[in-house]
């Protein structure tokens, strides 16, 4: 299995446009990597390609990845579909980037296919689509022999959801286990966590590379980088540090390849020569850049 790591950041990159916090200062001034909004393109044979979320940098990833561009038609693409994890807008704006390709197919919870209706009326316009359940039993087997089990992370509802409208039941955010039946490999993608479950331990334990949540060092982070009153624990992500946090939980499981994605503006993991990360890199975790190829 081949995965590449199209975007590493958080909802608003890095920078972040309006932000003038010390990072994203520093990122502006070329002192930092800059890195685009959290999102991966999985692949079993090199030639179906399915994108874990679907970033509102999208168009910039596909064109940055070799693997990834058209043809050798003049409207062919290697792109098969998309697996939702959740209905952020970071996650899902991007599959306007890929209205008028005909055949493709997208795969996320109930919750989020509800919210999104009025976007798949409007994309179904362009070239039809086909919408289906993550959550189904049994999972589901994508083309390049690529098997797929979804996992219920939490039920935090986006902020764009009215609050007085009745929202649909059941599990918003959800995790990836996938397995290339030609290798073994074993990939677990969790880029949202807002609490850590015995679900996700099981996942872990039998990984052979997570990828995880990494948006926030500390639980007050952003009230300390940029003053703000909202903390991680509102935002619905875990922070790597603490005695709840992901790096204490991740030290249960040392044989999986750890790799945090999804990071905030304010992290200081983006920052090579921190001690931030040279804690993480003490735990055996990993910050990998946009770009960044694995193979399972």
């Amino acid at each position: 299995m081949r995965v590449v790591l199209l975007g590493t950041a958080a909802g608003g990159g890095f920078p972040q446009w309006n932000c003038a916090c010390a990072l994203c200062a520093a990122a502006r001034d070329g002192k930092l990597p800059s890195r685009t909004q959290e999102c991966v393109a999985v692949s079993g044979n090199g030639r179906d390609w399915w994108l874990l979320n679907a970033s509102p940098d999208l168009r910039a990833q596909l064109a940055a990845t070799p693997a990834l561009w058209p043809g050798p038609g003049p409207r062919q693409t290697s792109v098969r579909g998309v697996l939702l994890t959740d209905a952020e807008a970071d996650h899902v704006s991007g599959l306007a980037s890929l209205r008028g390709a005909a055949g493709l197919k997208v795969y996320a919870a109930p919750p989020v296919r509800a919210v999104l209706g009025p976007a798949r009326a409007a994309l179904d316009r362009y070239a039809p689509w086909e919408w289906a359940d993550s959550l189904a039993d049994g999972g589901f087997v994508l083309a390049g022999g690529l098997v797929v089990t979804a996992h219920p992370m939490g039920a935090r509802i986006p902020r764009y959801v009215p609050a007085q409208a009745p929202a649909p039941a059941g599990p918003w955010v959800t995790a990836y286990r996938i397995e290339d039946l030609a290798s073994g490999g074993v990939l677990v993608y969790a880029p949202c966590v807002g609490a850590w479950s015995p679900a996700l331990d099981e996942l872990c334990a039998e990984a052979d590379c997570v990828l995880l949540d990494g948006t926030f060092f500390a639980a007050d982070e952003m009230g300390t980088t940029v003053r703000s009153g909202a903390g991680q624990a509102a935002l619905g992500h875990l922070p790597v540090t603490g005695p709840d946090g992901t790096l204490a939980a991740l030290a249960r499981h040392p044989r999986p390849r750890r790799i945090y994605t999804h990071l905030n503006n304010t992290n200081p993991l983006l920052d090579p020569g921190s001690l931030a990360r040279a804690r993480v890199a003490e735990h055996g975790a990993e910050i990998l850049p946009d770009g960044a190829e694995l193979v399972l």
